[in-house]
């Protein structure tokens, strides 16, 4: 054992310095001094659960701050519960960490969870730390809670549906093509937003019980905006016909994206975008849209969902004609 490793706490004595004060004040939680949290939701609601792993140099750089990689290791969960129209009310934390780890590192990972935990008002559950025989991985299990039989799926779509997204989509995918050097911005804000949006997801808790009221289908946009389509198609045995022009786009994507095929093809299909595609009746859609702003959501029509294709999305490009695409969005194989 070097001597760095000997100055190192124990697992017992870092899970009370950093992580029992995450669980104080969470109800079930025990001060994280027992085998499992207790959980009881209120009368007439109905638990979401969901689970997202994180590793390094997949989902981001192990270099990246502490803080930034702890914010998406939640947020890309609490995005998965917003589609589903619940709201967050705990999580469970797996933390593998690799053979290099420090005290410092984790005392940075803990504050950027104490600072999310303060933005979205949830706790920490429980949970278990390890060593990782590769790279830093981090797993979260988050607990939602919707109304009895109000959980959106994503089978629910149906034809003549509204297809509408939130946000902007394309930045985080951008932002990993200019890690990679194929896209070189010549204006470095431009890189700074995009990465901004690459490292801090935004998931759109707000936007939960509008899809509850309203959308028919939903789920975030994990693996790229037309892959993700493709599920709520092929689940809900359905087609959709969606318009590039129609996808929002931040000015920082739209500088690079303008012109370039290659750059429109990553918008559409790059994934890590975490906002929320969600179809809606074409009688409910502008109350859907009206209750999305009311929210402070934007969202944006995109297209139609339609009886045949195959149950695959069509994206007409520019010039009206469909976009061939190699694969529709990120696969982790």
């Amino acid at each position: 054992m070097s001597a760095a490793e000997r100055r190192r706490p124990g697992e017992f004595s870092l899970i009370a310095k950093y992580f029992q004060p995450l669980a104080k004040g969470t109800e079930g939680a025990f001060g994280l001094l027992d085998d499992a949290a207790l959980y009881r939701p209120a009368s007439g609601s109905e638990l979401v659960l969901t689970l997202d792993t994180i590793a390094a140099d997949v989902h981001f750089g192990a270099d990246d701050a502490a803080e930034s990689i702890a914010r998406k290791a939640l947020r890309v969960n609490l995005s998965d519960l917003a589609a589903k129209g619940a709201e967050p009310v705990g999580y469970l934390l797996s933390l593998a960490l690799p053979d290099d780890w420090t005290e410092k590192w984790v005392g940075r990972f803990a504050r950027g969870l104490a600072a999310d935990q303060r933005k979205y008002g949830i706790g920490l559950l429980g949970g278990d730390t390890t060593r990782a025989s590769g790279g830093l991985t981090i797993t979260v299990t988050a607990v939602g809670s919707v109304p009895k039989g109000k959980m959106v799926l994503r089978s629910g779509a149906r034809p003549g549906d509204v297809i509408f997204v939130s946000g902007t989509i394309g930045d985080a995918a951008l932002a990993m093509a200019v890690r990679r050097g194929d896209i070189k911005p010549s204006d470095q804000k431009v890189a700074a937003r995009l990465e901004e949006r690459y490292l801090h997801p935004r998931p759109r808790v707000a936007l939960a019980p509008v899809l509850r009221r309203w959308a028919n289908s939903a789920m975030d946009v994990s693996d790229g905006l037309v892959g993700d389509l493709a599920h709520i198609c092929e689940v809900s045995a359905v087609g959709a016909e969606i318009a590039a022009a129609n996808v929002p786009l931040s000015s920082a994507a739209k500088s690079l994206a303008a012109g370039s095929e290659a750059a429109l093809r990553t918008v559409l299909t790059g994934g890590d975008d975490y906002e929320i595609l969600a179809t809606v009746s074409p009688d409910k859609a502008e109350r859907f849209r009206r209750d999305a702003a009311a929210a402070g959501v934007r969202v944006s029509r995109l297209g139609m969902i339609v009886e045949h294709g195959r149950h695959l999305p069509v994206v007409f490009g520019r010039d009206g004609s469909p976009i061939a695409f190699d694969g529709l969005g990120h696969t982790h194989f």
